[in-house]
């Protein structure tokens, strides 16, 4: 499969606009700049197809770009994630506050690609050839379109979906057991990973979409998501119990039966992301630091082993994948232990407007390729110039969508954790 889009996690980045607005205190600045460099490896990936085809044929099978970014995304993710969600204490707030994180760029790039569809520019159209409407629109607005049997619109979304993935089981995780251990749920994620590509066991892409088609899975899967995302903001401990093992369920059979990417990589990615969070976990003081290496020596030794044993044709991919994967591991780890310095200033900016850049990128690689197609010879100067646009209008996006969103899930998370504390609510 050509490289997945990247999250971040754009979506982690920092939920108060005191944050997001600056680079931050050395604490928070080597998440901004692993935030940071992961969207400028996507981005470079994806314009190597337009812009340095000669250095990206010659590059890909031993490092593919685009995974490095991705996994330094779910790995920043799982860190930030569950910590965002146990400092809200509610289930409620935290929904609501990643509703106004994602949804109102993302709606802002979507549009403007089906716009550039209606111009001509693009031909999205032709990538939902006989999926009904509704059903396309219904599945994007879930977020899990790349898990439903739906194309995303825009590419990069696909890793939104497996996002979610993870949302839903921390969520579950926090109401059913809030004393869980990410590094034991990781190990077991890893682990199951490796069983499955060893005993064969490899569903089609979107098995379950084909078995009882892309609509009725949609429907079920948007009931299922509704039940689970409204069931948190219950006053009853019984109605936000089924919500959140609902998602959790959800999550895990749509990752395991419906992803597009293979089964083993789908619970990867997962493994990584609760990675992150046992890390986070670490450093709190809360779970042990000796627990969390075996934990990742665990992982580590899973993903590449079974991305090894993928052979074939895919030989080359599986070479290309493992440096990438090693890369971000070895990435993180670094940014860790150094994490009490000051990062470049240049990353942790980029790392505050990671999510535009991610977002916005494609869109105008769409006009790009539309307005002056792709070159087979390495085009060094009209790379710089598209990053030279690319940078500012991810500063524009940022300025004039995500901050103002930032600034208003702060009041509304705020004002939603005054009124439970005076109707005396359990935080959960």
């Amino acid at each position: 499969m050509a490289t997945a889009p990247p999250v971040p996690d754009p979506l982690s980045a920092a939920d108060s606009p005191a944050q997001a607005g600056s680079a931050g205190p050395p604490r928070l600045g080597w998440l901004d700049a692993l935030r940071g460099l992961a969207a400028l490896l996507v981005a470079v990936e994806h314009s190597s197809y337009s812009f340095m085809a000669q250095t990206r044929e010659l590059l890909t099978p031993q490092l593919n770009i685009g995974r490095y970014g991705v996994m330094l995304f779910f790995l920043v993710s799982g860190y930030v994630i569950p910590a965002s969600l146990e400092r809200r204490g509610r289930v409620r707030t935290f929904w609501v506050g990643r509703a106004l994180r994602i949804y109102p760029l993302w709606a802002a790039v979507v549009g403007s690609a089906l716009v550039l569809d209606l111009l001509g520019v693009t031909r999205l159209g032709t990538r939902f050839a006989g999926q009904d409407p509704v059903t396309v629109v219904v599945a994007h607005v879930t977020l899990l379109q790349e898990l439903l049997g739906t194309p995303s619109v825009v590419r990069v979304l696909w890793t939104l979906s497996y996002e979610l993935a993870f949302y839903l089981l921390v969520v579950a995780l926090f109401t059913v057991r809030p004393d869980h251990r990410p590094a034991k749920v990781s190990v077991v994620l890893a682990v199951a990973a490796a069983v499955s590509a060893a005993v064969g066991f490899v569903p089609r892409a979107s098995a379950l979409s084909r078995a009882v088609g892309t609509g009725p899975l949609v429907a079920l899967v948007t009931v299922a998501l509704v039940i689970a995302v409204l069931g948190a903001g219950c006053r009853s401990s019984a109605p936000r119990v089924l919500g959140a093992v609902t998602g959790g369920v959800l999550a895990l059979v749509l990752v395991a039966f419906n992803g597009t990417v293979p089964l083993w990589e789908g619970l990867v990615i997962l493994a990584v992301m609760f990675l992150g969070a046992a890390v986070r976990r670490a450093e709190s003081g809360r779970g042990t630091w000796p627990s969390t290496a075996r934990s990742a020596v665990v992982v580590l030794i899973c993903a590449v082993g079974t991305a090894y044993g993928q052979g074939g044709a895919a030989g080359f991919a599986r070479r290309g994948w493992i440096t990438a994967f090693l890369l971000a591991a070895l990435t993180f780890g670094a940014a860790l232990a150094l994490r009490s310095r000051r990062f470049p200033r240049v990353l942790t900016r980029l790392g505050t407007i990671s999510y535009s850049v991610y977002l916005v990128h494609p869109v105008l690689l769409a006009v790009s390729d539309g307005v002056l197609g792709r070159y087979r010879q390495d085009r060094p100067l009209l790379e710089a110039a598209f990053f030279a646009v690319l940078l500012p209008l991810s500063a524009l996006t940022y300025r004039l969508i995500e901050l103002p969103a930032l600034v208003r899930g702060r009041k509304r998370t705020d004002r939603i954790d005054r009124i439970d504390r005076i109707d005396g609510m359990s935080p959960t």
